[in-house]
């Protein structure tokens, strides 16, 4: 298990997501390690979900032409 020193990128997290749904989905993975899993599990997809949510941020912000950060919106 990776420290908050070395943190994964969204891909790698999703990729343990990913393989930690599998095993528990065989469903040969004992009680107490499904536990522990599935706790492993919940904290990856709260990182890619904060990933997620930062990377939507920054593509929402534009620069104007006066230099200032700002919203980007679509005319209708």
């Amino acid at each position: 298990m990776a420290t908050k020193k070395e943190e994964l990128s969204f891909e790698e997290n999703l990729e343990k997501l990913e393989s930690i749904v599998k095993k528990l989905e065989s469903g040969e993975v004992p009680l107490d390690n499904a536990i522990d899993e599935f706790t492993e599990a919940m904290r990856l997809a709260k990182e890619c979900d904060e990933k997620l949510k930062n990377a939507e941020e920054a593509i929402t912000k534009l620069v104007n032409k006066d230099g200032e950060v700002v919203d980007f919106k679509v005319e209708e």
